[in-house]
């Protein structure tokens, strides 16, 4: 770890991020009028590489309303074929830099209809389907407790900060339970009927790891869904990475504002 983090102010100076953003799939264009360090996984000691179409495997360093941000341009995921510790290893480094604030985004698809397609959800709480946790192992004690509460995994009090963002910039956000598979294939109809019956409003194959792991480690999280999809059962369109890819890029200019609102107001 010391030595990733050595690398990493070798190459960005002073630069202490106080806000981390991960961007998932189809998200990456946030970053498009940006200017900052771009330090890519694949040259970064102890990062693995991200393999999925529309994750440019980066990481991007700026200054965004004069708040010092690292953003994940694509994230890892466990249907890669990488283990937890890898997934989750990035938010480890976020917390030695400096980072207070971990904004996770996702593409997701609706479990039921009254998500729609485009529409943005706040996270507010998820159901852990994989059976898979990255606690798991020895703990650090320096880290974090060995049974932390999971109580206000994704923090309310920025929930409401984040709803007011909205608001104040006119766009609309629902708010939800996330809900993680393993993936890479896509749910069945029977599954999604069991995981709305569950509680979950929408379901997708990443985050969860990264919200335990900041949680344990003390940092505020927020989660944020793209809903690009109708979950399987729900509609009769076959499900496709192409269109997960497409809605993010339709959805890009009113993700942005919403972002950008959070980081300025948080």
């Amino acid at each position: 770890m010391q030595s990733t983090i050595d690398f990493i102010k070798e190459k960005t100076g002073n630069f202490v991020p106080e806000i981390a953003l991960v961007l998932g799939s189809g998200l990456g264009e946030f970053t498009k009028n940006l200017d900052g360090i771009t330090l890519n996984y694949s040259e970064i000691p102890g990062f693995k590489t991200s393999t999925v179409k529309g994750h440019k495997g980066s990481l991007f360093f700026c200054n965004i309303f004069n708040k010092n941000v690292v953003i994940m341009q694509g994230r890892l995921h466990y249907y890669e074929g990488y283990e937890l510790s890898d997934i989750t290893y990035p938010v480890k480094i976020f917390k030695k830099l400096g980072v207070k604030i971990l904004i996770l985004t996702n593409a997701a698809g609706s479990v039921e209809k009254s998500l729609k397609p485009s529409d943005l959800m706040l996270i507010s709480d998820h159901i852990n389907f994989t059976a898979k946790n990255p606690l798991i192992g020895k703990n650090d004690d320096t880290l974090g407790e060995r049974f932390p509460d999971m109580s206000d995994i994704y923090t309310k009090t920025l929930r409401d900060k984040v709803k007011e963002c909205a608001k104040n910039i006119g766009v609309e956000l629902k708010e939800g339970v996330y809900l993680m598979t393993t993936g890479p294939s896509y749910e069945t109809p029977a599954e999604v009927k069991m995981f709305n019956k569950l509680g979950a409003d929408a379901v997708g194959m990443s985050t969860v790891p990264e919200a335990i792991v900041s949680n344990y480690l003390g940092m505020q999280t927020i989660g944020i869904s793209l809903i690009t999809n109708y979950a399987s059962g729900i509609s009769d369109t076959k499900l496709s990475h192409g269109e997960v890819v497409e809605m993010g890029k339709k959805a890009a200019q009113k993700f942005a504002k919403l972002v950008n609102s959070i980081i300025e107001n948080i």
